[in-house]
């Protein structure tokens, strides 16, 4: 049964808690939307479930009831509150932390849990009511690290960005890693009051199921293409690092203008350049 407000409030209270902006901490407070994005996982049983951001646990619950769970909190006072109230459940497990080590590098446990699950030859997903400050990063890490489908609720201007073309101004790396190492869902709009405390904008529940294209070089292609849109107000004749003439017969080569940049590209040019520049180096 998914958590009131006041349920939610009371939880709290007892931890010593208080929701805390700088970790992006909005707790979903509609039961039914709650289901919605569990059912969103399209979770089977012998599946491994990762939620992160649990807060005080109404989606754990949902997903407890379907599959084995690994939450990742980063708050001590309710990692403790969870261990409390799952202390019983044989398939659920938590780290204490951040799932980012790092901008670019998913916490090291999160990591391994994942590879195991793979080994194994068990589906990963992701499903969550994202914390707002780590979603884009965390999309592209996860889908890295080879998460099977990610069924989660971010900002609308982050789901905005996952299916962003090409020249617009909300184009970038996210992007182009979301559409080339995966299928993008929007769901449905989540309003701001389905929150507490209410955030200020649009939620998005969106879903990402992952198609593989590179295999193990998939953490290749997201340095690429951060450091090319690093430099994203410089030409592709000097983003890509090459000489000159270089530059210009690699990206001739793959049917891209030396003078486009960055921005202009689509995720499938990307990629054929990316191919083109492993080649060349």
């Amino acid at each position: 049964m998914a958590q009131t407000k006041r349920q939610i409030q009371s939880l709290l209270a007892d931890a010593g808690a208080t929701p805390r902006h700088r970790l992006g901490q909005n707790f979903m407070i509609d039961a039914n939307l709650v289901r919605i994005v569990a059912d969103a996982g399209m979770i089977a049983s012998g599946d491994l479930v990762i939620e992160v951001g649990p807060g005080t646990g109404t989606l754990t619950e949902e997903l407890l009831a379907k599959a084995q769970v690994l939450v990742v909190e980063i708050d001590h006072a309710l990692a403790e509150l969870l261990r409390q109230r799952f202390a019983s459940a044989g398939n659920f497990e938590l780290i204490e932390g951040d799932a980012l080590a790092a901008k670019h590098a998913l916490d090291d446990r999160l990591l391994d849990a994942i590879r195991r699950a793979k080994s194994a030859g068990r589906t990963v997903r992701l499903v969550a009511n994202l914390p707002y400050n780590i979603a884009s990063p965390l999309l592209i890490e996860l889908l890295i690290a080879g998460v099977d489908v990610l069924a989660c609720t971010v900002q609308r201007e982050v789901a905005g960005r996952l299916r962003a073309a090409p020249n617009s101004s909300d184009y970038g790396t996210l992007s182009i890693m979301a559409q080339l190492l995966s299928r993008v869902e929007m769901l449905r709009t989540l309003p701001p009051q389905a929150f507490w405390p209410r955030p200020k904008i649009d939620s998005s529940l969106v879903r990402l199921t992952r198609e593989d294209r590179l295999g193990n070089r998939t953490a290749e292609l997201g340095a690429f293409v951060r450091r090319i849109f690093s430099a994203r107000r410089k030409t592709l004749r000097n983003a890509v690092a090459l000489a000159s003439d270089d530059a210009e017969r690699l990206l001739a080569s793959v049917g891209i203008s030396p003078k486009d940049r960055p921005e202009s590209v689509s995720p499938e040019g990307f990629l054929r350049l990316f191919r083109a520049f492993s080649e060349a180096i």
